[in-house]
């Protein structure tokens, strides 16, 4: 089964409601982060991708239809060019938005230190340091560079993927354009909304 959907948006842009959303439509399973944490040992094939290793795309995704969030947003350049009839989706905000949401969630002192603990998962913190070393050197609390990653990031898909191939979108906008670029029927089913940074904080043991 081939990828259908690539999610090139970063974390925190409504990836989670999106992934219901798609399944909703016909695109799931939608693999995202927490794909990940409901199954360990993929977080060992994002481990071996961090240190440089090539891996077999099909076998990654394997039974998925569409993938969001990151891991897979990390890699949406070689995706892209791996899938070549995937559509790919950019999820946006507002970039203040956007970055005071990671300081309260992804970002947050209480998650870094919950992956890097002693006894956690090798590959989960292996799996993490890509995204905060490769992707922000460490510097995601920063908020000018954290924020100044974001938009040439969003810039860079805009700029290499065509037109036709592209929904930028962001998911206040509803079903309307996502199954408009699908080409699906707009369900009679509200939108889902989950995982604000109020629904985050109320998950046991978030002390921030």
């Amino acid at each position: 089964m081939a990828l259908k959907l690539i999610g090139a948006g970063f974390g925190r842009t409504g990836t989670m409601s999106l992934r219901d959303a798609l399944e909703m439509i016909g695109y799931g399973p939608c693999y995202h982060m927490t794909s990940v944490l409901q199954n360990p040992h993929f977080a060992g094939y994002w481990a071996r991708l961090g240190r440089g290793e090539k891996l077999d795309w099909d076998m990654v995704f394997d039974g998925y239809v569409s993938a969001v969030d990151w891991p897979a947003c990390t890699y949406w350049r070689e995706l892209a060019e791996y899938y070549p009839d995937a559509k790919v989706l950019l999820t946006v905000r507002d970039p203040e938005r956007w970055f005071q949401s990671t300081q309260n969630t992804i970002f947050s002192r209480w998650h870094r230190d919950s992956f890097y603990a002693e006894g956690s998962d090798p590959d989960q913190r292996d799996m993490v340091k890509v995204l905060y070393e490769q992707t922000f050197h460490h510097r995601q609390n920063d908020h000018d560079y954290a924020i100044s990653v974001f938009e040439a990031h969003n810039e860079e898909v805009k700029r290499t993927i065509p037109k036709d191939r592209l929904l930028v979108y962001e998911v206040k906008e509803g079903w309307k354009p996502l199954c408009d670029f699908l080409g699906v029927p707009v369900p009679d089913q509200p939108f889902p909304r989950i995982n604000s940074s109020d629904d985050w904080k109320s998950r046991p043991g978030h002390d921030d």
